[in-house]
């Protein structure tokens, strides 16, 4: 994997920390989205173990009834970061000016990423800052759908289909060694039947790629 430089891009090339300077208090994806969410966090994740919530902001969408040992927040605003109550610490840090974690070596058991993968910039940087911080076998969860905030996602997203965003976030993983091979879940909406009959188009795809640390 390696991105070409015009495919890093946004249409908006300002600081990011601009465009996240006022708190949204809302979600990105809907209900349908969510809840398939909460079941693989609830699938993938251990209680009492560590977890990264990377890119994240006022909700984590973790299961409620799953105790963790520490939950460590990241993202571009710190209003939303300190309303999540998940959180036991947050950090604010642009990923895109500086890639590097202030994090120990091995120190997580799971790194999660709910639809903000299509703003980074420099994905080799993280993903090999992911593999670092994971104990042996820890996870990595990138989860997203067809939703973005289109002048801040990289040129290779915008252009790219939903399949092809699934290969990119896949060879993101794959690049990487000491990663297991990436591990994809697609799937449509989750609306209840009786919405679909009754004519209520689409819903947000759900999609997530994971990988294990091997090594």
């Amino acid at each position: 994997m390696a991105l070409k430089p015009e495919e890093r891009t946004k249409q908006d090339s300002t600081d990011d920390k601009l465009f996240y300077e006022h708190p949204r208090f809302v979600t990105h994806v809907d209900d349908g989205f969510i809840q398939q969410l909460t079941d693989l966090y609830r699938e993938r994740l251990k209680p009492n173990t560590r977890i990264l919530d990377m890119m994240s902001s006022w909700v984590s969408h973790l299961p409620e009834e799953i105790s963790f040992a520490h939950v460590e927040g990241h993202g571009l605003n710190a209003e939303e970061l300190a309303r999540n109550p998940r959180f036991n610490h947050y950090f604010v840090q642009n990923l895109n000016e500086n890639p590097q974690l202030p994090l120990e070596d091995q120190s997580f058991d799971a790194v999660l990423n709910c639809v903000s993968v299509q703003y980074l910039q420099y994905p080799e940087a993280i993903f090999s800052e992911i593999h670092r911080i994971l104990k042996p076998r820890g996870v990595a969860i990138f989860s997203f759908s067809n939703r973005m905030f289109f002048q801040k996602a990289i040129q290779a997203w915008r252009e790219g289909t939903e399949a092809s965003r699934v290969e990119l976030v896949k060879s993101y993983f794959s690049a990487l060694p000491g990663l297991t091979p990436p591990e994809v879940i697609a799937r449509r909406s989750s609306l209840p039947n009786l919405l679909q009959w009754m004519g209520v188009a689409g819903g947000d795809p759900f999609y997530a790629v994971i990988a294990y640390r091997s090594s």
